[in-house]
């Protein structure tokens, strides 16, 4: 090989190391500038991630304090919920005794007056065939169905039971006083007739009971059939007996039966007491229940 060609190929080995060089030069440049952009970016995703977990937590703080705060709200709209509640129920109970007349519960006997010019407020006709009497019989119209329902159910039970009288007026009262003092005198008539104006009779809400077989003398009832069904019946339809035996105003009546509505009918029933010896204030108590 002569000297020319070695020093081409000198020139050549030397050109391809400067290429190789520029190349390394090169590529470490571009490794340098990578590493760089991922430090960068490792530092970024730090510092995001930092700020996420930061915003999750201020988020999650927030939620506790609205979850209270919905809660607190919720609280207090229930609050004021039960209390517009409470109002309704109220106006609604002062309503219903607004229309419902306080005479119905007071106690009428030998120590009540009830005024002579006293009507109820509304009557209605019972029907003639639970009628037993020489005339037509009233009751007080919010009692009529109570009154009927008893008398179907027990004709269910096979007790026929008849009214023979009802709502009666203060005149008729004192007539019918008068007769019975004719009758019997007056001191045997006072031990079962009101006088006038002290009998429930007038207030509609009482009917005096008898059957096909006793008629018009219903003095017999008490042993009858019609009353035993009465006594453990009669309170789930609202009547009480008012003048049981061993009572302290009227003789024993078996017949005389007084809507007192089934709420207090069945205190009555279930405690034995008699309906006269409790406080009047205590009665007034059922008062707005007296038609449910």
């Amino acid at each position: 090989m002569d000297i020319k060609e070695k020093l081409k190929e000198r020139q050549f080995l030397v050109a391809g190391f400067f290429v190789l060089i520029a190349f390394l030069a090169i590529g470490g440049w571009r490794f340098y500038v990578l590493d760089q952009e991922l430090k960068s970016l490792e530092t970024k995703y730090a510092q995001t991630k930092s700020e996420l977990e930061s915003n999750i937590k201020n988020l999650e703080s927030e939620k506790g304090f609205l979850s209270e705060a919905l809660y607190s709200e919720q609280a207090k709209n229930q609050e004021f919920e039960n209390q517009i509640n409470d109002i309704a129920d109220t106006v609604g109970v002062l309503e219903k005794l607004k229309n419902t007349d306080p005479e119905l519960l007071q106690k009428y006997s030998k120590v009540y007056f009830l005024n002579e010019h006293y009507i109820p407020s509304s009557l209605t006709e019972i029907d003639s065939k639970y009628v037993l009497s020489y005339k037509d019989q009233w009751v007080h119209k919010q009692i009529g169905r109570f009154l009927e329902n008893m008398i179907e159910d027990a004709k269910d039970d096979k007790i026929d039971l008849r009214v023979v009288s009802g709502y009666r007026t203060f005149d008729e009262q004192q007539n019918l006083k008068g007769n019975y003092v004719v009758t019997y005198g007056e001191g045997t008539a006072n031990q079962f007739s009101a006088e006038q104006g002290y009998s429930e009779h007038q207030l509609g809400t009482t009917v005096d009971f008898t059957t096909p077989e006793l008629g018009q003398d219903f003095s017999g009832f008490a042993q009858t059939k019609a009353y035993e069904w009465l006594k453990k019946n009669a309170y789930k339809y609202g009547f009480i007996l008012s003048y049981p035996e061993n009572n302290s105003y009227y003789q024993f009546e078996p017949w005389h039966w007084r809507f007192v509505g089934k709420d207090l009918a069945r205190r009555i029933d279930r405690e034995n007491i008699n309906f006269y010896d409790m406080e009047q204030r205590d009665i007034n108590e059922y008062l707005v229940s007296l038609f449910d």
